[in-house]
């Protein structure tokens, strides 16, 4: 039998995808919300998360903030897997805190990815004080993708500028077809170049990150990055 219970709000592609993985980490899917009925957050009941250990977002960046607001008001720990909403950041925050609850956010839930930004930052930094060294990066993302640049290339350009390397990163984006999502991270020279690259093969890896920050943050308390579960 399944340990805890479920909620998604959003049921799309990752929504289904994050509904098909869950037994494989003790979860039920007990409640699915969706445009047929929560198009004006109808959905946020106390009736409908009555016993709901955790939820995860997977839906719009407009919703994203007034369903956080609505799940952290009704007691519910909350990890959000929708990107493009950034603005709306503080005001998430402020409701998890405001209610005591907890939350998980990240634009990548993948754990190559996070493992990634990690090699990325490392490489800004022993390149730092290399002038000869000029950056990039690129991504390339599914035609559908509402952000450009997305989250993740923007949080691993903001990795390289924490670990030092503050000279010119030059930033491209592609939307096209399916792609799943590559981003890539280079350094060059005169005498050499240095290419850091992330393929996603499926949308699989960002489902299971998902639900493995949905395990960890019950019965916590707090906002968090995805990278502190690594």
């Amino acid at each position: 039998m399944p340990d805890y219970r479920l909620a998604i709000a959003g049921y799309g592609k990752m929504g289904k995808l994050v509904e098909h993985l869950a037994p494989e980490y003790g979860f039920d899917v007990a409640l699915k919300l969706d445009v047929d009925n929560n198009a004006a957050f109808e959905g946020l009941t106390r009736e409908n998360f009555h016993n709901i250990d955790a939820a995860i977002d997977f839906s719009t960046p407009h919703a994203v903030a007034r369903n956080a607001e609505g799940i952290a008001a009704l007691g519910v720990n909350l990890v959000i897997g929708t990107t493009g909403w950034l603005d709306q950041l503080e005001t998430v925050k402020a409701a998890v805190e405001k209610h005591g609850t907890g939350a998980v956010w990240s634009p990548n839930f993948s754990i190559g990815v996070n493992v990634f930004m990690r090699v990325v930052a490392e490489a800004a930094r022993l390149l730092a004080e290399q002038p000869e060294y000029g950056a990039w990066a690129w991504e390339i993302h599914h035609a559908t993708k509402k952000d450009s640049p997305s989250g993740t290339l923007l949080k691993l350009v903001h990795g390289m500028r924490a670990a030092g390397y503050q000279r010119t990163i030059d930033k491209a984006s592609n939307r096209a077809g399916a792609h799943p999502g590559t981003h890539e991270i280079g350094f060059d020279s005169a005498a050499d170049t240095i290419t850091l690259r992330h393929s996603a093969r499926s949308r699989e890896g960002f489902a299971r990150g998902a639900l493995k920050a949905a395990k960890w943050i019950i019965g916590k308390k707090g906002f968090h990055e995805f990278s502190e579960i690594m």
